[in-house]
């Protein structure tokens, strides 16, 4: 399956300590988010949507909520030095998602796991995409010499 939609709107990335979300553990402090925001604004967040949409499992409707909800703009990129990649956190909507009644179209488990699992899939894709064709600059960390041999 593939998504017919638009492009949605880059995100402006935050000044967020990664540590602090509960789905990353990052070393380091310098995230080069300053960087990682140019990349996507000269054409990594495109040219990463057009490959993921290529294969998306989700439908036009369905994407439009997450559009309509503003969740692209609360993706977050960051360079994580320890691991010599960029990571990533990827807004998505929440358990309680029918208490708080965030959209009229949004009606369904299944949507709500799509929307999860797009983000999610897509904010690996703008990280590949990054990596491979924009970041230049090597990883820091060193390991240190002591480290056993497994």
């Amino acid at each position: 399956m593939s998504l017919d939609a638009d492009t949605p709107p880059t995100p402006t990335l935050s000044t967020v300590d990664p540590s602090q979300y509960d789905d990353t553990e990052v070393a380091g402090d310098e995230y080069h988010r300053e960087e990682l925001e140019a990349f996507l604004e000269e054409g990594a967040w495109e040219e990463a949507f057009d490959r993921w949409a290529v294969d998306a499992d989700i439908d036009a409707d369905t994407w439009r909520i997450a559009g309509d909800l503003g969740l692209f703009e609360r993706f977050d990129f960051f360079w994580d030095d320890f691991a010599d990649r960029v990571g990533y956190h990827a807004p998505g909507i929440p358990e309680d998602w029918k208490e708080r009644d965030p959209h009229p179209d949004l009606e369904s488990w299944g949507q709500v796991s799509a929307i999860n699992a797009a983000l999610t899939e897509f904010g690996q894709v703008v990280c590949e995409v990054l990596k491979e064709e924009y970041v230049d600059w090597e990883s820091e960390f060193e390991a240190p010499d002591d480290l056993p041999d497994f």
